[in-house]
């Protein structure tokens, strides 16, 4: 070891040091962080800490491979010399801005989402206007900066007190030798990156002993080269054909038939009869959880204005959302699907003109719209609605790809906007560009659909001031403005001739946190959706829900006949213990059914939990039940390979 740090190679090992000794210190900080959702066994964690070792030891040496190459090759005169010095400095500079940066954004990336950086994290890259001001509006940016200056500019402060610095520079070996220093530690970096797999990890039903084995910077790097995962190559499977008919057999409703005998063709024929068809609102709450609303046992008075409504409306108090994401309650919202594995589809290639509600709005003559506070080349959602027919409504902020969508788009001009932060406009003036459009279709006598996507209850939780009587910045009173705007566009959308004629439908796009102990937590899953002002008598829908259930319900409500490709079913048209719930994250796909949820991921595997009424304990069962697993596999492959095979197409 002497060796090591008294040699050429003494501050690559340093720096190499210091980046195990950082993932360490984080690793025993989530730990204690999260220590109430974590199933304490010693052997569990040891893994943990042993695989994550092997990680850590895996980045901090890719961090420096180049370097070595350079330790080697520098010609032997040149060593110390001021070029010697300037790529030293600069380069490990690089690195260290690079791991100090890193490992100060483990924190609130664990804090918001419970997990090492992921997916998520990678799709934030994308969008660098969002993210770099969310940042700065919702941390103090400056000091973020001159802290991660003062640690760099530290290191090597004691890096040269401890004489590395002038061993690095001193020592002219000949290559020879240093080929004896350069050469492990190229083999071992490359073997140890090319032998650890992300997946290595998840070796426990545990999400946080899980999370902790492994490493930030690998997990980013992970999720970046598997962003969609294709289920026949990762997943459970059953043969298509056996898919396709449990599929089949689960999806008709008494009042559906199939328009085809083939045996991969879903489309049914709704019956119904007087229909309706007044204007609809689709309001989709940014992280609006369930544990907000006063019904579910909340006491601080968040929600006053949806707490009414839910009691003058059909409330469904027993409803999951599908995933994490807003893409994902957008996803299950227009194209009522089960979430297929890997990215969203909003977010995926080739995704326009799917069978989706928008295909049915037109058979009725409605005019949709999508309408959001931000500008919509975030997370592709310009294109995905633009592709479905959507005329778009936001907040253009210049981005050229935006503009590459089928239909019209309709930029939110600044003189209507009385507040903005990082992901767009407040509540108020987004709701505001609602009652806009829909005075202009009503002025044309044309039904129409809005999708209005909410953002105020998102960090850096600011919105306008005088409005509410907590403080900005908080969770709480993001949530409290909010409803405080909803009760507002109510109010004001009371006064207009269009309103008797219109039913609004007002549902989480996912809850505000998935963290926990388990892979999937699903009462981190629970989110209220109301259907409002429909003439019929208020009503509670305690039956298990799924998201992808809200609009074909209202179809049904609405006594639709109607051709459907959607996996999404009318609630009141399933048989006792026909309901589900489809709950999943990026990689691991769940089905909740009674009390038992059946779990399929990319390892193949299939697990199965009994869940507990009270607090939603998830119990894993060693007797599977065969019937339920096939089911699930069924749900799952098929969706993934009609999308894939362009089955979803509505003009398939």
């Amino acid at each position: 070891m002497k060796k090591l740090f008294n040699s050429r190679f003494s501050l690559l090992f340093s720096v190499g040091l210091l980046y195990v000794a950082l993932s360490f210190i984080t690793r025993i900080a989530l730990l204690i962080w999260s220590a109430s959702d974590i199933d304490f066994s010693f052997i569990y964690i040891l893994r943990a800490f042993l695989t994550g070792l092997g990680f850590d030891i895996a980045i901090g040496l890719s961090f420096l491979l180049l370097y070595a190459v350079y330790l080697l090759l520098f010609p032997k005169r040149w060593i110390g010399s001021l070029a010697d010095k300037v790529f030293t400095y600069g380069y490990l500079s690089l690195v260290l801005i690079i791991i100090f940066f890193g490992w100060m954004a483990e924190f609130p990336f664990w804090d918001e989402f419970g997990v090492r950086f992921n997916f998520i994290a990678v799709d934030y890259l994308i969008y660098t206007y969002e993210v770099v001001s969310n940042i700065n509006q919702s941390y103090p940016l400056p000091l973020i900066i001159a802290v991660l200056i003062g640690l760099v500019v530290g290191t090597f402060f004691l890096l040269n007190k401890t004489g590395i610095l002038r061993n690095t520079f001193s020592d002219k070996r000949p290559i020879r030798i240093r080929a004896a220093y350069a050469f492990p530690v190229l083999l071992f970096g490359l073997l140890l990156l090319g032998v650890m797999k992300n997946k290595q990890a998840d070796f426990s039903n545990n999400l946080v002993v899980n999370e902790l084995g492994k490493n930030g910077v690998f997990s980013f790097f992970a999720a970046f080269h598997s962003n969609e995962l294709d289920y026949k190559t990762f997943y459970p499977t059953l043969s298509d054909k056996e898919a396709y008919a449990i599929l089949k057999k689960t999806l008709l409703q008494e009042n559906q038939q199939y328009a085809s005998a083939q045996w991969d063709n879903i489309n049914r024929i709704t019956k119904g009869e007087n229909e309706s068809r007044p204007n609809i609102i689709l309001i989709a709450i940014e992280s609006f959880s369930g544990d907000f609303l006063k019904a579910f046992g909340n006491k601080d008075n968040l929600t006053p204005n949806y707490d009414s409504l839910a009691n003058q409306s059909i409330f469904f108090t027993n409803l999951y959302a599908t995933g994490t994401r807003t893409v994902r309650g957008m996803e299950a919202l227009t194209l009522c699907v089960p979430p297929t594995p890997g990215n969203s589809i909003v977010r995926r290639p080739n995704n326009d003109h799917i069978f989706s509600i928008a295909t049915i709005l037109k058979q009725k003559n409605y005019h949709p719209y999508f309408i959001y506070g931000g500008d919509g080349y975030f997370d592709n959602m310009n294109n995905f609605f633009g592709g479905q027919g959507f005329d778009i409504v936001d907040r253009d902020r210049g981005n050229p790809l935006s503009d590459k969508i089928d239909t019209h788009r309709y930029n939110i001009p600044t003189n209507e906007v009385s507040f903005e932060n990082a992901w767009g406009i407040c509540d108020e003036d987004l709701y505001k560009q609602a009652i806009k459009y829909a005075d202009k279709s009503n002025a044309s006598n044309t039904p129409f659909f809005q999708f209005v996507m909410t953002t105020s209850n998102h960090k850096p939780y600011t919105f306008p001031e005088g409005t509410i009587d907590l403080p900005q910045g908080d969770r709480n009173a993001a949530v409290k403005y909010t409803d405080y705007a909803l009760g507002k566009f109510i109010v004001e959308a009371q006064q207009k001739p269009w309103f008797k004629n219109t039913v609004f439908v007002i549902v989480a796009d996912h809850c505000a946190s998935s963290a926990g102990k388990w892979e999937i937590n699903i009462d981190k899953h629970h989110i209220p959706a109301i259907i409002y002002n429909l003439p019929h008598e208020p009503q509670k829908i305690d039956r298990l829900a799924s998201q992808i259930d809200v609009m074909p319900t209202l179809f049904g409500y609405l006594n639709w006949n109607y051709n459907t490709a959607l996996y999404g079913k009318d609630i009141n048209q399933m048989k006792a213990g026909e309901e589900r719930a489809f709950i999943g994250n990026y990689r691991t796909l769940g089905l909740l059914q009674g009390k038992l949820f059946t779990q399929i991921d990319d390892r193949k595997r299939v697990k199965q939990f009994t869940v507990s009424s009270k607090d939603q304990f998830l119990t894993e069962v060693k007797n599977q039940n065969k019937k339920l697993v096939s089911e699930t596999i069924s749900y799952y492959q098929t969706a993934s390979e009609r999308f894939k095979n362009g089955k979803m197409k509505a003009t398939h």
